[in-house]
């Protein structure tokens, strides 16, 4: 059986488009029952496709205009990764464990350069950081779609 199926990619393009959409209106947007739909929803929750619901909030509009994206080559027992109380601090939006010269990237948004600096501080107790400042996002989030099928080659 396939992992999503098409009407499970219906149901996820809704959910992603507007999370707080009832169960009634989502059944009527991919033409279904609403208890049908509520069995698909907690089907592809409890396989874990589905992960939560959440808002997206811009961090510059609640006073953390300042983004960076920080390497950290941490290995051993100090590494970030084995930190739950450090991974677990507000200013680290994002923490994603890479391939190559890192141990991993953190996405950081703080109230200013002095407030940075103090995060890159507290953040080289785990390793060497090096940062990146984000000066725009064109692309902050997108909905995950279906694979697209490969074509007829040319």
């Amino acid at each position: 059986m396939a992992l999503v199926d098409e009407v499970d990619w219906e149901i996820l393009a809704e959910l992603q488009a507007d999370a707080r959409l009832s169960y009634n209106e989502l059944a009527r947007r991919v033409r279904m029952s609403a208890p049908a739909v509520t069995e698909r929803v907690r089907q592809l929750t409890r396989r874990g496709v589905i992960t939560g619901y959440h808002a997206h909030v811009d961090p510059g509009a609640v006073g953390r205009g300042v983004t960076a994206l920080v390497r950290l080559q941490c290995y051993g027992a100090r590494c970030l990764l084995r930190d739950h109380t450090a991974l677990a601090r507000p200013d680290l939006l994002q923490v994603h464990r890479v391939t190559g010269d890192a141990c991993c990237v953190v996405l950081v948004a703080v109230e200013s350069m002095q407030r940075f600096e103090t995060v890159i501080d507290e953040l080289a107790v785990h390793g060497r950081p090096a940062s990146t400042m984000v000066l725009s996002s064109p692309v902050v989030w997108r909905a995950v779609s279906p694979p697209r099928s490969p074509g007829p080659e040319r």
